[in-house]
């Protein structure tokens, strides 16, 4: 939904609650938005082909693409820059002598990096299953789709679009702009020259995406407000700082960003806040839902849209409310509906899922 769709909507909105006043009719609200989380990663290898024509098939209002850089300069879509854990690189003899140790983001991992790789070498691997055996569908379709660049996304939301009569929304993150940019490789302006070089990224739906601040206002000077575009803060543990904030040499803690006066400086430079589910709704100590937070609400005050992240459909990830009794690692779709279902009672805008079935669902039978 575009800014002036929205506008629409609650013009619409305000219609039906003047006419229904006197019955005492609250105004409705708009439908909240099923964000494929890295496509359908709960069924496919996250961020191939196959997840995200499985997202959109299933529903998907947006499909997700977590933006890292290689070697050349071309974005293409990993959840992080180190590849050891979603693709058959391991698997590749020639590639052995690139294997090291990095630090990202204040955090030691060995492995592989997106960085050191020519999108040419990149191609000749293909993605797996990064959760293993939890997965059993997800993992059989290991090294059968390659690693995307940006704009085969963009060329595929445009193709569903048109073949469905829908609009496919992309939700694009930037994945450590501060280290990328560290290591002679920022994203920001290839971004930026690569939506500006498609019409479908130029006129329908995107919101970017970003664990960082100085990015997301970059992109605002950048990009101004038109009516496609929202940009949206994610927010991690409460005692975290952003990258860009440490860098710096800052004090801002995710947390000071979820209390009003946070919100309200988020707000003048993102549409929206995407904390994680517990931030909304935390677990009690016997690991079922406790009360909502104010969150949802204050962000609101605020003029944000909220979204959260990221519901999944096995009882290992669901709260204690929701599971079943057929084991840790199992599926449970029943669950993971009624588990998204009570936080969409909090107010949300929108959510994340591996399964955007079983968000649909959600969201279609309230």
């Amino acid at each position: 939904m575009t800014r002036r769709d929205a506008i629409r909507t609650t013009g619409a909105a305000m219609m039906v609650a003047a006419g229904g006043a006197a019955m005492g009719a609250a105004p409705p609200r708009p439908k909240p938005l099923v964000f494929g989380h890295r496509g359908c990663s709960a069924l496919r290898p996250e961020h191939s082909l196959g997840s995200y024509a499985k997202a959109v098939a299933d529903g998907a209002d947006y499909i997700e693409p977590d933006l890292v850089i290689t070697k050349d300069g071309v974005l293409v879509a990993r959840h992080e820059n180190n590849i050891v854990e979603t693709t058959d690189v391991a698997a590749h003899p020639e590639f052995a002598g690139r294997r090291t140790s990095k630090t990202v983001d204040g955090e030691v991992q060995t492995g592989w990096f997106v960085e050191d790789f020519t999108l040419a070498e990149l191609k000749t691997l293909r993605a797996i299953e990064r959760l293993g055996a939890l997965r059993p569908e997800s993992q059989s379709y290991n090294g059968k789709f390659q690693v995307l660049t940006f704009e085969e996304i963009i060329d595929f939301a445009a193709a569903e679009s048109a073949a469905r009569g829908r609009t496919i929304g992309l939700v694009p993150e930037l994945k450590h702009s501060t280290y990328f940019t560290g290591i002679g490789l920022p994203l920001e302006d290839r971004f930026l020259a690569t939506i500006a070089a498609h019409d479908y990224t130029r006129r329908f739906s995107l919101e970017i995406q970003s664990f960082e601040i100085a990015n997301l206002r970059y992109l605002r000077q950048k990009l101004g407000r038109p009516d496609n575009v929202r940009l949206m803060q994610l927010i991690g543990d409460g005692s975290v700082r952003p990258a860009d904030v440490v860098a710096a040499g800052g004090t801002l803690t995710f947390g000071a960003m979820m209390k009003p006066a946070g919100l309200a400086d988020v707000a003048a430079y993102a549409d929206v806040i995407a904390p994680s589910t517990r931030a909304v709704i935390p677990l009690g100590p016997d690991g079922r839902l406790a009360a909502p937070s104010k969150l949802v609400a204050d962000a609101h005050a605020a003029g944000l849209l909220v979204r959260v992240w990221t519901f999944r459909p096995e009882n290992h990830f669901l709260a204690a409310d929701f599971r079943n009794a057929e084991g840790d690692g199992a599926r449970n779709p029943a669950g993971s509906i009624a588990e998204i279902r009570r936080y969409l009672a909090t107010g949300l805008d929108g959510f994340f899922t591996d399964d955007p079935a079983l968000g649909r669902a959600a969201v279609d039978g309230l």
